[in-house]
């Protein structure tokens, strides 16, 4: 625990007087671009999920005190139509539940999207047996301290959580949320899409200014929300790995929406960000959020035998034995047809921090607000906030003064 603290709090004495000065996330459809109009930070499972257990109102809390301008939620449904925010339908890697005897005989295989797939399901569980459950923290690396001490949220509980902070801070805080695995969810008879909206509809958010974004990685649900909503819709786009030469591999289950895979569409991910795949996404998004490696990839500093070596001599081949290469065309195509680009995931250990930033990564994020993106997803919030402003007193020539008074930061997104 003294650790944890220490080092939390090294963290929010560097950015506190950051984010209160940070401009306030605009919360209009027009394409984010100018330095003196901020990239979102938005909060991966929360924002502070590098610190605590994922998707809990603790992490939320968190992830916005350390800067975040949107929270990011998961949602999967429970046997009751309730939205949760959980990673995966799958509770056996994010909850306390194979710990607890009253539940062991829930444990069970399904299909996921193809996938045998052993484990706890939310759509085997009521809401009133969620409660009963815990989150645990699901990278082994990070602090294990708060498994077991906070619980599972429903998405209207996050936006009760959300309003609450944004009134107390000042500022516009918003939502993110992931319809995950939607064709899954359709076909247990719990489709997701209806009842986020219901949910929205319910706090006054479902409408083209509210703070809200829509993610998936599937395409046809995405335009399904299309016909219902006029709330901003984004294209998540996935690949199994990076190759050694920096290419991206489309390995099975990761090669291509699951939709496309149920309607035998041909194709991969990658098609979606070639200049006709993003014409298609703009007929019914307002933007993507393609993994990282699509925008800035890597390749290995030496192979052998078609594979990585391990050029830093720790034993292990990781992200620390790669060197970045030049940024794709991607973001500019995008830009090009007035689609928003949020890569994702950001995070700060050292062994997922490209071995070309010297194993700072307020460098990797300097590198994708400098290619241009208009926000990012990252489980450390308040490194994403320092490196924001960082980029701001760079390339804004009134960054400066407006980082010294608060009031003019505000105007400036008004």
């Amino acid at each position: 625990m003294a650790k944890f603290t220490s080092t939390l709090g090294r963290a929010l004495l560097t950015i506190g007087a950051l984010c209160a000065a940070l401009p306030a996330a605009a919360h209009d459809d027009k394409p984010r671009r100018r330095a003196d109009n901020a990239p979102l930070v938005i909060g991966h499972r929360g924002g502070a999920s590098g610190y605590l257990p994922e998707h809990t109102l603790e992490a939320y809390s968190l992830g916005i005190a350390l800067g975040a301008d949107y929270v990011e939620p998961d949602l999967v449904a429970t046997k009751d139509g309730h939205l949760i925010a959980r990673h995966e339908p799958n509770l056996i890697d994010t909850t306390n539940v194979k710990s607890l005897p009253k539940f062991a005989d829930r444990r069970r295989t399904v299909m996921l999207d193809g996938v045998p797939t052993d484990g706890f399901f939310a759509s085997d569980f009521t809401l009133a047996e969620i409660k009963q459950l815990r989150a645990v923290q699901s990278f082994p690396e990070r602090d294990q301290a708060f498994n077991g001490r906070f619980e599972i949220p429903t998405l209207a509980e996050i936006i009760q959580l959300v309003k609450r902070k944004a009134r107390d801070e000042g500022r516009v805080i918003g939502i993110y949320p992931e319809t995950k695995h939607p064709t899954y969810h359709q076909g247990i008879g719990l489709p997701l899409e209806d009842r986020l909206l219901a949910v929205l509809n319910a706090a006054g958010w479902n409408h083209r200014n509210a703070p809200v974004f829509i993610q998936s990685f599937e395409t046809a649900n995405l335009r399904y929300l299309r016909s219902k909503t006029s709330v901003r819709l984004i294209q998540l786009v996935d690949a199994n790995d990076v190759n050694p030469d920096g290419s991206l591999d489309y390995t099975k289950p990761y090669d291509k929406p699951y939709d496309w895979v149920a309607s035998n569409r041909a194709g991969v991910f990658g098609d979606l960000l070639t200049p006709r795949g993003l014409q298609e996404v703009k007929g019914y998004a307002d933007g993507i959020g393609p993994w990282k490696p699509y925008l800035i990839s890597s390749a290995c500093k030496s192979v052998q035998a078609g594979a990585c070596v391990d050029v830093t001599g720790d034993g292990v081949v990781d992200e620390r034995d790669r060197v970045l290469l030049p940024p794709t065309d991607v973001i500019a195509n995008a830009h090009k047809l007035g689609l928003l680009v949020h890569p994702y995931t950001f995070r700060s250990e050292q062994k997922r921090v490209n071995g070309s930033f010297a194993g700072n990564p307020v460098n990797e994020y300097l590198a994708f607000y400098e290619a241009g993106v208009d926000g990012l997803f990252s489980d450390f919030a308040d490194t994403a906030v320092v490196a924001r402003a960082m980029f701001l007193l760079k390339n804004d020539p009134d960054y400066a003064k407006c980082l010294q008074n608060e009031r003019k930061c505000e105007k400036n997104n008004d």
